[in-house]
């Protein structure tokens, strides 16, 4: 077997705060050298070779994950009234043989009769077919795409490269004539501000939202800048309200936040803002059809519920509704006329309350929605009529594949629309949740803080160290890991694997103050409290270290690099995706995409000594050690503008010329050449690469139940 590929060393020093660090691989940050390329090339090739023998499992695989997916489906119709007073039902359809969604119209006559539409009617428009302007690209993903206020016009936008720079469309829906667009790279988002404008964003050097732009159909005049973002902390964003009649427009930072108001109806005057900005203050906008409705952390750590009046230009002019409640993170509301929906978490799970007005006009308690299971995912779906007196609720688990229920905001009635079927499998048979169990477990953290774990197994394995076993982390940007269903998981379960969530600190799992306790200088605590859960799994019986492995993409694979760091030896193998694993290198240069908006995530390590020497300390690239290490994959994507393809690139070299070596542990890189930080972007590639990685994955640490 061939050696793997050893890329040139070329001494650079760094210097920061008196600190001297020579990187022998700094010449990777220009990720469009040729001799760079041929690395990346020369690495995919070695990494096909080491993986070759696993072909037929990889088939295998690949045939499981077709075999339970329902590949020509659609989703559940969405009643919407357009301005011109015509009803549709709007819905997108996948069909078997094709990567890509179908976006459809019917028309509508009642809200209640939802049409039945497995095979394409009659009266059926298509609005947009991804697979023809996918036709002949590598790569294809829709940002915008939404339907004129009423109803006759469709603008998307489209990405080619995985760069997450998009090209804005605009199409007559009668006709499919296109009308003239801006013809400059566009952010994925972007929003209609009436019939014939849209507001969309633009970036700068950096990939930053920084600009908003209205955009008059058909009147060859310049497009009117509306707001410019200066500060690189803060990104831009834009959405209409639901009545459609005013653009909201959002400028948010890691730890703050301002909203602007655009009403449609002047929209070329200035627009004002809710609340000035001010450091530390975070809060969302929610246009009611009587007031806005607001959720803040002004003197409430975990937020609070405000109203204020459309005028409303700074914090004194919103009075409280609900306000901060001990245990409750939260985090959003829909203001519909009869009703609001609050989202939140509690107990390291979400909780949806609904609000209901009073004849009075004011509101009132908070009444829970339940849920029928220990750990779920749930979520509301925002209606489009503000006037609405139904919503719709997404409901899954580790065991309980992704529910779609319509919920009575009046009379709290609710019915199952529809679940995603998992078909029978030639082997395993029907899916039968009675087989699998999941289960809420704790760890212990070296400072004695209890970190949840969220597991799922077949039913069958018992805990006496021999089962296989997968952890996944995050633990950053207050996100929360909120247990969710997976077709491909299953291949892993039925082969007897043990299946877990470490959720640690830097999460939003358990509110405001569990991420406080893994960002900025208490970052460690993350990768502490993921050793902490591999160490539980195995003295717990649910697996041992030489059958786990740890697994994490973009964030999450920084926090299982780390992890691995810190404990070589409680792992076996080691999946990281698009991972941030030379974190000090990029947060250190603030020229790179995202760097600046970055600092009140990580911290200024270019400017703060202290927050430099707690990267340096933690960072994976400059933390490897000369142990034994477990197998490494690492797998990237080129055109990632998020996580540059130069730091596993980079973390992989380090790895090889530092650990001891172990034919039977490689350390592998695998670069999709066409494709950003979500990796490739049609389903069939998609469940292949996916099928790649549980392969290996299998073969690392189960090889046993590969036949």
């Amino acid at each position: 077997m061939s050696q793997p590929p050893r890329p040139p060393e070329r001494p650079i020093v760094r210097s920061h705060h008196g600190d001297d660090v020579l990187d022998d691989f700094a010449w990777m940050s220009d990720k469009r050298s040729e001799e760079f390329l041929s690395h990346l090339a020369a690495e995919n090739a070695y990494t096909v070779e080491r993986t070759a023998h696993l072909a037929s499992l990889r088939e295998e695989l690949y045939g499981d994950i077709l075999a339970r997916t329902r590949q020509t489906d659609l989703s559940v119709p969405d009643f919407v009234r357009h301005g011109d007073g015509s009803t549709w039902w709007y819905y997108s359809r996948s069909v078997e043989g094709l990567d890509y969604p179908i976006h459809c119209r019917l028309p509508a006559t009642d809200a209640d009769d939802i049409p039945d539409v497995t095979e394409a009617p009659l009266d059926e428009q298509v609005i947009l077919d991804e697979n023809l302007l996918a036709q002949g690209q590598s790569f294809f993903a829709l940002g915008m795409c939404d339907v004129s206020p009423d109803g006759t016009r469709l603008a998307w936008s489209e990405d080619l490269a995985g760069d997450e720079r998009y090209r804005l469309r605009v199409i007559e829906l009668a006709t499919r004539a296109e009308l003239p667009a801006p013809a400059v790279a566009v952010a994925g988002g972007g929003c209609w501000c009436g019939d014939d404008r849209l507001v969309y964003l633009t970036v700068d050097e950096a990939w930053r939202p920084d600009r908003v732009w209205l955009h008059a159909l058909g009147d060859g005049g310049d497009d009117v800048l509306l707001l410019h973002e200066p500060d690189e902390r803060f990104w831009l964003a834009v959405d209409e309200s639901r009545d459609r009649a005013r653009v909201i427009l959002a400028a948010e930072s890691k730890q703050s936040g301002e909203y602007r108001l655009l009403e449609v109806a002047d929209a070329l005057a200035p627009t004002r803002p809710v609340a000035p900005r001010r450091d530390g203050l975070e809060y969302s906008v929610e246009v009611g059809t009587d007031a806005l409705y607001i959720v803040h952390n002004a003197d409430a750590t975990e937020f609070q519920l405000a109203r204020a009046p459309f005028t409303a230009s700074g914090t004194g002019d919103w009075v409280p509704l609900v306000p901060q409640r001990p245990g409750v993170r939260m985090l959003g509301v829909q203001a519909y006329a009869g009703h609001l929906v609050l989202t939140s978490r509690r107990d390291g799970l979400p909780l949806i309350e609904v609000l209901t007005r009073r004849p009075d006009g004011g509101w009132g308690e908070p009444l829970p929605i339940s849920f029928d299971e220990p750990l779920f995912s749930a979520g509301a779906q925002s209606a489009d009529d503000p006037a609405t007196d139904r919503i719709r609720l997404v409901h899954e688990s580790l065991v309980s594949p992704r529910r779609l229920d319509e919920y009575r905001l009046d009379t709290g009635e609710r019915r199952t629309l529809k679940q995603t079927t998992v078909l029978d499998h030639p082997v395993h048979g029907r899916y039968d949740p009675s087989r699998y169990v999941q289960r809420r477990e704790w760890a212990v953290a070296p400072d004695g803080t209890r970190v949840p774990l969220s597991i799922v197994h077949r039913a069958d394995v018992v805990p006496d160290g021999s089962a296989p076993a997968l952890l996944y982390g995050y633990g950053a940007y207050e996100h929360a890991l909120n247990p969710w269903f997976s077709i491909p998981r299953l291949s892993l379960l039925d082969r007897g694997f043990v299946w877990a969530i470490a959720h640690v600190r830097g999460g939003g799992e358990l509110g405001r103050s569990w991420y406080e306790q893994g960002r900025l200088l208490a970052k460690p605590n993350t990768f502490a409290d993921f050793v902490a859960a591999a160490r539980h799994l195995a003295a717990t019986g649910w697996t041992s270290p030489d059958r786990l492995v740890a697994q994490g993409g973009s964030a999450g694979g920084l926090t299982v690099g780390a992890a691995v760091n810190l404990a070589p030896d409680a792992f076996r193998a080691v999946h990281a995706d698009v991972p941030f694993v030379d974190a000090l290198t990029t947060i250190l240069n603030p020229e790179l995409p995202l760097t600046v908006t970055e600092w009140e995530e990580w911290g200024d390590p270019l400017h703060d000594p202290e927050v430099y020497r707690c990267m340096k300390g933690y960072t994976p690239y400059e933390n490897i050690r000369p142990v034994r290490y477990p197998s490494v994959l690492a797998t990237t994507s080129l055109n990632d503008t998020r996580v540059e393809v130069t730091e596993p690139a980079k973390w992989v070299a380090q790895l090889r010329r530092t650990v001891t070596a172990d034919e039977a542990r490689p350390i592998l890189l695998r670069t999709e050449l066409v494709a950003g930080h979500g990796g490739v972007s049609g389903r069939y590639q998609a469940w292949r690469d996916l099928a790649f990685e549980l392969a290996w994955i299998i073969d690392q640490v189960a090889p046993e139940t590969a036949g």
